[in-house]
C-alpha cells in the first residue's frame, strides 16, 4: 500500500460492506421460512408499523427503497394476497396500500422470531453499544441520502 495515503475510510467502508454481505449471505432464517425476502418483509413491516394506508412513494421513503423496487415488490406481495391496493377516489393515478388480514397475520407471526434472530446477530454488543452503533449508522445513512439527493439534482 501507499504509506502516504490514509486508508481509514476504506477500513470503515470495507467493514460495513462485509457486515452487509455476511448478513445477506446468512439470510434471515424466519423470513426465508415464510418465503419472504428482507426487502419484502421491510415493506410489510412498514405497513404494519404505521397502522394506516401508505402510497408507494411513502412506502419507498419509509423503507429507504427506490420507487421501482417498491413497485416490483408490491406486485409480488399483492399477488400473494398480503397487500391490497385501493385507488384514490380523487386521483386514480394514486394507489393506497394496506396489509390484508393474511399480511398482518404473517408479520405478527414472524416479528417475534425475527427479533430473536436479530438480537442474536447483535448479541456481541451490549445495549449501549447497540444504541451507539444505531446512532452512528443513522447519521451516516442520513448524510449519504442527502448526498445522493444532491447528486440527482
Amino acid at each position: 500500500m501507499r504509506p502516504d495515503l490514509d486508508t481509514g475510510p476504506m477500513e470503515i467502508i470495507g467493514r460495513v460492506n462485509r457486515c452487509a454481505a455476511l448478513l445477506q449471505q446468512a439470510e434471515d432464517a424466519p423470513l426465508r421460512r415464510a418465503g419472504l425476502s428482507r426487502a419484502e418483509f421491510d415493506l410489510l413491516g412498514a405497513l404494519r408499523r404505521t397502522g394506516h394506508e401508505l402510497t408507494p412513494g411513502e412506502l419507498a421513503r419509509e423503507t429507504f427503497s427506490s420507487g421501482a423496487a417498491v413497485t416490483k415488490r408490491l406486485k409480488q406481495l399483492t399477488e400473494r394476497g398480503l397487500v391490497e391496493r385501493r385507488v384514490d377516489s380523487r386521483d386514480r393515478r394514486v394507489a393506497h396500500l394496506r396489509l390484508t388480514d393474511a399480511g398482518r397475520d404473517l408479520v405478527d407471526g414472524i416479528m417475534p422470531e425475527q427479533l430473536v434472530y436479530e438480537s442474536a446477530v447483535l448479541s456481541a454488543l451490549d445495549d449501549d453499544r447497540q444504541g451507539e452503533l444505531a446512532d452512528l449508522l443513522g447519521e451516516l445513512l442520513s448524510r449519504l441520502e442527502g448526498h445522493m439527493r444532491a447528486l440527482r439534482v
